[in-house]
């Protein structure tokens, strides 16, 4: 058995799935699986994967789906995930040579207690820098939240989790006719129960691609008020920052009234701070339909 197993989720990315291939294929330790998730591809990605696997260069494991966007891959690799570590690398990402080496000796070598859920590592660009800043050095374990908010580390970092507790919660929700829920809210989830091992090293290089969601987030709050009101309602209801819960307020106003769901404060998980909120998320909403729908 393998020891970690990195996944990617794919739609359509035929085009640029070969630069993580060739970077998977480098690594200085092979005791991993790629396992990648055919999230309704048509542009040849099977064809492309079943070259690779014939070539036998690296352990790779596919599995097509229907298109059910980023988290419904996320929901079926967690289900097809069997090694004790795993970690996400996105069809346009790729990791460094020793990215693999370094995750499974930081591993081996740290004490790890029950309330351990994985490691946090780097993300870099392509030209070495890293995404945001470092992680403090006297930083030995944190959550994800704390990282951000309390020790004001900006930045994607890039997770590495025990497939066990990943295992232990619900799967992201499908919403029908919306293809995106916000990863965070499994991070967020874990963060009440468990922490992270702080690894200084970058696992993960990212180049965020003109067709990412990174690059539309507010044309991705228009196509998908479910998937985005679902995580709002998470980070006001388990936060433990009272800035993130107002923002994550606003955004919830936002939504609802895309949805045309007005009675949000009712199923607001905190609604006195949500009735504050109101005003702000008037003018998101405001500003994200007319974002979508009137700018060119």
């Amino acid at each position: 058995m393998k020891k970690l197993t990195i996944f990617t989720p794919t739609y359509n990315r035929a085009y640029c799935l070969g630069q993580c291939y060739e970077s998977l294929i480098k690594q200085t330790n092979q005791d991993f699986i790629w396992l990648i998730i055919d999230d309704g591809s048509s542009d040849g990605t099977r064809e492309l994967v079943n070259d690779w696997i014939r070539e036998e260069k690296i352990h790779i494991q596919y599995h097509y789906q229907k298109n059910q966007g980023m988290h419904g891959g996320h929901n079926t690799a967690y289900d097809l995930i069997e090694t004790e570590l795993n970690t996400c690398i996105d069809s346009d990402d790729f990791m460094p040579e020793d990215a693999v080496a370094n995750i499974l000796d930081f591993w081996e070598a740290s004490e790890k207690s029950n309330d351990i859920a994985g490691i946090i590592g780097l993300d870099s660009y392509k030209n070495g820098q890293v995404i945001g800043q470092k992680i403090p050095s006297q930083l030995v374990k944190t959550t994800l939240e704390n990282l951000h908010h309390k020790y004001k580390v900006s930045g994607d970092k890039k997770l590495v989790l025990r497939t066990e507790i990943v295992k232990k919660y619900a799967r992201y929700p499908i919403f029908e006719d919306e293809r995106f829920v916000p990863l965070g809210t499994l991070y967020l989830l874990i963060d009440k129960e468990y922490k992270l091992l702080c690894l200084n090293k970058v696992l993960c290089i990212v180049e965020y691609m003109e067709d990412g969601s990174s690059r539309n987030i507010v044309k991705q709050y228009y196509r998908h008020p479910r998937g985005f009101q679902y995580a709002r309602k998470l980070n006001m209801k388990y936060s433990n920052f009272l800035k993130v819960k107002f923002k994550n307020a606003i955004h919830y106003v936002s939504h609802s009234l895309q949805l045309k769901e007005f009675n949000f404060l009712m199923k607001s998980p905190k609604p006195i701070l949500t009735f504050l909120a109101i005003p702000f998320g008037v003018l998101l909403y405001g500003y994200v339909i007319y974002f979508n729908k009137y700018k060119k």
